[in-house]
């Protein structure tokens, strides 16, 4: 298993992988962008997290490396993908970090407790 430490500045991405995280950076979602808000510049607690960073096949939403946490954001096409999604965050899992997931409409609407559970996850 490798070791989390040495997954982003270790990992080959390959140009379309690369050129992917950027599209999506531009085209976050509104619930993404509100979230991005709280949690760019080191905003929540002093944890610095990367947004659509990408860890091995996958592009997460959020990633906070210092804590090893994976923080997604989940729309509608999510329930349409449920083993997929179940595959990628056993494959995450497994690479020692932690996932977290919300819907797009915690987010909107209840961002601080989102918040809230986001920084009591990165203190741990």
């Amino acid at each position: 298993m490798p070791d989390y430490n040495s997954l982003i500045t270790g990992q080959n991405v390959s140009k379309t992988k690369r050129q992917r995280a950027k599209e999506l950076r531009r085209e976050m979602t509104p619930a993404e962008a509100k979230l991005w808000q709280r949690l760019r510049a080191d905003r929540l607690g002093g944890f610095h997290f990367r947004r659509q960073q990408v860890i091995g096949p996958y592009i997460v939403d959020f990633y906070c490396h210092k804590t090893a946490l994976v923080v997604e954001v989940d729309g509608d096409i999510h329930l349409r993908q449920v083993e997929y999604d179940q595959q990628r965050e056993r494959d995450l899992q497994a690479l020692g970090l932690r996932v977290i997931r919300f819907s797009n409409l915690d987010v909107l609407q209840n961002l601080e407790t989102v918040l809230e559970e986001i920084l009591r996850l990165c203190r741990l």
